[in-house]
């Protein structure tokens, strides 16, 4: 019997594909390090060990292999250790197109969304660190973090209104999936934990639970992650910008 490989994952805290790559893992059963990037130089940090270009988290590194991104990731954690399988028969292709359009697609909004609601709610910054409102020295340092953030991220008021008159037709094509089968199973696949860590990410903002409220993302994402830190209250997004529930 071959030895088990050794792993490190390096991730920040608030991502939600570093916490998608981790659930992955112990999913598996597969013993690993977690390492913690420093916010704010993790992009240099992550390309001195994963490569030019390769400057997000999450990444692992199997016995000196780097892997980056979270569908390598799942798709290396299988050659590990094949069950249970994230891109199980015989919908494995089903799956697999289902991950890519979490990562390419709706991934991104889990950024935009929160750090667009915090832009007009910066005390709530606090609480995704697991403690409560900030103070006002606090806020005002979470005012100039938001600004940096938003251009980070290429975030504009623009593009959030947009980001937020698109969810409702993103959350029709999860309730698809699930009622196809391709998510929502017993177990967890890539594609549950792709989808749903963004979704996760989403129910911390007050504005956007009745539109989550009872659907398949959301069953998904408080199954396999149910502990995420972070509450911005409803409120938060201007008027008429968050479309009615349906």
């Amino acid at each position: 019997m071959s030895a088990a490989p050794e792993i490190t994952l390096h991730g920040l805290p608030p991502s939600h594909p570093s916490m998608a790559a981790e659930v992955a893992l112990r999913i598996k059963g597969i013993e690993f390090e977690r390492v913690e990037m420093e916010m704010g130089r993790h992009n240099e940090q992550m390309e001195a060990i994963y490569g030019a270009g390769n400057r997000t988290v999450p990444g692992i590194v199997v016995d000196g292999e780097p892997v980056h991104g979270s569908r390598p990731i799942f798709a290396r954690l299988d050659e590990i250790a094949p069950e249970p399988a994230l891109y199980p028969e015989p919908i494995a292709a089903a799956v697999r197109d289902a991950d890519r359009w979490g990562d390419e697609e709706l991934q991104d909004l889990g950024r935009r969304l929160p750090w667009g609601a915090l832009h007009f709610r910066p005390e709530a910054l606090g609480t995704y660190g697991g403690g409560g409102a900030l103070d006002p020295a606090g806020t005002d340092f979470a005012i100039r973090f938001a600004r940096a953030t938003w251009k980070y991220h290429g975030i504009s008021a623009e593009r959030l209104a947009a980001d937020l008159a698109g969810l409702p037709a993103k959350l029709d094509r999860i309730d698809e999936l699930a009622d196809a089968g391709v998510i929502g199973g017993e177990g967890a696949n890539a594609a549950d934990l792709q989808i749903g860590s963004t979704i996760r990410v989403l129910l911390t903002i007050g504005d956007l639970e009745p539109l989550l409220a009872g659907r398949a993302g959301e069953r998904i994402a408080r199954r396999w992650f149910p502990d995420y830190a972070g509450h911005v209250p409803a409120g938060a997004f201007p008027e008429g910008w968050v479309p009615a529930a349906r």
